[in-house]
């Protein structure tokens, strides 16, 4: 691929954009910021690494400047504000759905055949909103979150069991946030089911844990996470590019899966050089379906939230 577009040059797009350069994905990165210099500092700043990493993408960065990266094959949007003191949900959304809207609007303007992977939050609707401007198939609009919250996961459980969190294979489901579904019936270490090596107690802390691991190390640092999510955008990245035909849990498009209807949420999807080329369909048990209609639910409320300000 000659060139990948990270949209958003904070902690987030910044880190995405150093992993994928450090991989050689790509012939070029492009690092896309509205405030003047960031994008180019960072860039130069990574790309000044490449000597000591050994690798050979040029990384560049623009400001607010949508025509260098025409012919992107892939456009990864992190941009969008932190909620603030005082910012009701409302607030955030209306806030975040008008960047994603512009951003989304310019780089399928030069790039009208780019898959694009939406990190922004809040994660669900935002892809909902960049689904909706980009009017391409489902297939090449979905969201990073689950490799997100999985990735949480299988550090809690290596800590609990002591083992290289790499042996550690989960699942979760759900919108991005509060009631994400964990799946311990489908967590494996080296092949033994989780529930062989950890007391449900455990299991259970550990699920809740992760369901508010985004809010645990924005209450450490005061800002939200950066290096995990950066690199687990990185991650489908790496998977498109070479074809991997990985499944990671991503938020896709569902129209009849699990019961669901035109809703963007985390399930488990095959990745290749076609975006998302299947959506697998577990068989859950009764809990587990509760709680991922519950999920559905709220994220359904969300994505109204944004249908009613009429701003797509």
């Amino acid at each position: 691929m000659n060139k990948i577009t990270v949209v958003g040059a904070g902690n987030v797009g910044a880190t995405c954009a150093n992993v994928i350069a450090h991989k050689d994905l790509t012939r070029e990165v492009v690092l896309v910021d509205i405030k003047e210099g960031v994008a180019e500092g960072k860039a130069l700043d990574i790309w000044q690494t490449s000597s000591i990493n050994n690798f050979n993408t040029r990384v560049t960065g623009v400001t607010n400047n949508y025509l260098a990266t025409k012919g992107s094959g892939i456009v990864v949007i992190t941009s969008g504000l932190p909620r603030k003191p005082g910012m009701s949900r409302d607030d955030l959304i209306k806030t975040n759905a008008g960047i994603v809207k512009e951003v989304t609007e310019k780089v399928i303007k030069y790039s009208p055949d780019a898959i694009i992977i939406v990190v922004s939050n809040p994660l669900d609707v935002m892809t909902y909103a960049a689904y909706q401007i980009a009017n391409r198939h489902s297939s090449k609009v979905f969201g990073m979150a689950g490799i997100l919250d999985t990735a949480r996961y299988r550090a809690f459980i290596a800590e609990a069991i002591n083992v290289p969190p790499k042996d550690i294979l989960s699942l979760s489901l759900g919108g991005h946030g509060d009631t994400m579904v964990p799946l311990p019936r489908y967590t494996t270490v080296n092949g033994i089911p989780i529930t062989e090596l950890l007391g449900e107690d455990e299991i259970n802390k550990i699920v809740e844990r992760t369901r508010f691991g985004g809010g645990e190390l924005v209450n450490l640092m005061g800002t939200s996470a950066w290096y995990a999510p950066g690199a687990a955008a990185a991650q489908m990245v790496e998977a498109i590019v070479g074809d991997q035909k990985r499944i990671f849990p991503c938020c896709a498009w569902l129209q009849g899966e699990y019961g669901l209807k035109d809703i963007y949420m985390g399930v488990p999807v095959k990745l290749g050089k076609n975006g998302i080329e299947e959506i697998f369909e577990l068989q859950l048990n009764k809990d587990e379906n509760k709680e991922l209609q519950e999920s559905a639910k709220s994220v359904k409320k969300v994505m109204k939230v944004l249908d009613d300000m009429k701003l797509l």
